[in-house]
């Protein structure tokens, strides 16, 4: 999946769901949705810690680590071969048609997981009601971690009480404030740019572009790195497979070379291995508590609310003309006719028809 897993989170669990839950049965539907709804809640690139949470089903801790970095794998050394080609040349290569191509087929993908994961999530109209006032706060500007807890806890306390149950919850998350030094520009090592990155991984939460803004106020404030070489770095983490977060090895090797790329990846990622192996065997113990179960309800339906925002978003900014549209009308049709298209070909399809259509 790392090799072809384009579009951001929501593509990236959209394209987890169909192999793992639909193809390969590795979880039912209710457990995937539990995790996806959980791992929402923690600092990190939810959709590449969800791969670490399918591998732990899979194959325990050895499995969890495996999945993680075959997922992360594709997208650091893409990166890196592009980081090297960039400050050789000075230049990013012409990949513009084919990531058009992948905009639009990504949305069929995504839609069909909101499709199966929200029939899973509906379990009574309260939750879809739930759900609806999430996607307004959403499509408002709200911020999605604020929205998700904020249906989270109005969930769990509404469902406890109709419940009249009595169930008590007492919750530690382990969170670690990191300090930022003003080392100004001082002689910038291999140590510092591990650190640097770790603190990013530890706290992040969002999409890319709040990645932009993290990156911004470490690196560029610095003086460090430029903030159109920083631009040209998101850019790359965007048009590249996989999480968006391989940036960090492009920024790595902007700072440091080989030593440099190394370090920024593995303090970026870090953090998301040591979260998801404290919190995968949380989740069960979860669903067995009345209010944490409602708790996981609520958040697993205001997650695929946040996903039909998402898609709402892609839309309007993939579907700009003619041959946008041709793209996303026949990645709906191999992805709901009767013979349903493997994601991988939706997405290696709308990467060629978008390099074709350029021409017109």
């Amino acid at each position: 999946m790392g090799w072809y897993a384009f579009g951001g989170p929501a593509a990236h669990v959209a394209i987890m769901e169909e192999e793992i839950v639909r193809k390969r049965k590795w979880m039912n539907r209710q457990h995937f949705l539990d995790l996806m709804g959980a791992t929402n809640l923690i600092p990190g690139p939810n959709s590449t810690e969800m791969t670490m949470h399918c591998g732990h089903e899979r194959a325990g801790v050895p499995g969890l680590f495996i999945a993680g970095a075959c997922f992360i794998f594709p997208a650091v050394l893409l990166t890196g071969v592009l980081a090297w080609a960039y400050v050789r040349y000075g230049q990013l290569p012409a990949v513009e048609p084919f990531i058009f191509g992948i905009k639009p087929a990504v949305l069929a993908i995504i839609a069909g997981a909101i499709l199966k994961l929200g029939k899973k999530a509906l379990k009574n109209w309260e939750l879809g009601l739930l759900g609806l006032l999430t996607l307004i706060v959403s499509m408002l500007g709200i911020s999605e971690i604020l929205a998700l807890l904020g249906a989270g806890i109005l969930g769990a306390v509404y469902f406890f009480l109709r419940r009249r149950t009595a169930a008590g919850w007492t919750g530690l998350w382990p969170w670690l404030l990191l300090q930022t030094g003003s080392t100004g520009i001082a002689q910038l090592t291999t140590l510092k740019i591990f650190w640097s990155f770790l603190k990013v991984g530890a706290i992040l939460y969002g999409s890319g572009y709040v990645l932009f803004a993290y990156l911004d106020a470490e690196l560029v404030a610095r003086g460090w790195l430029s903030r159109p070489e920083l631009i040209d770095a998101v850019a790359i983490g965007q048009f590249t497979p996989g999480p968006v977060l391989s940036t960090a090895t492009f920024i790595g090797y902007q700072l440091g070379g080989i030593p440099g790329a190394a370090a920024a990846t593995l303090g970026i990622f870090l953090p998301s291995f040591l979260f998801v192996w404290i919190l995968n065997p949380l989740v069960p113990k979860m669903r067995q508590s009345t209010f944490l179960g409602a708790f996981l309800d609520s958040v697993n339906v205001a997650a695929v609310a946040v996903m039909v925002a998402v898609l709402f978003d892609m839309g309007r900014d993939s579907l700009v003309d003619w041959r946008a549209g041709v793209i996303a009308g026949l990645s709906v049709v191999a992805a709901f006719g009767p013979r349903k298209v493997s994601s991988m070909w939706i997405v290696l399809g709308g990467a060629l028809l978008g390099y074709l259509l350029h021409f017109f």
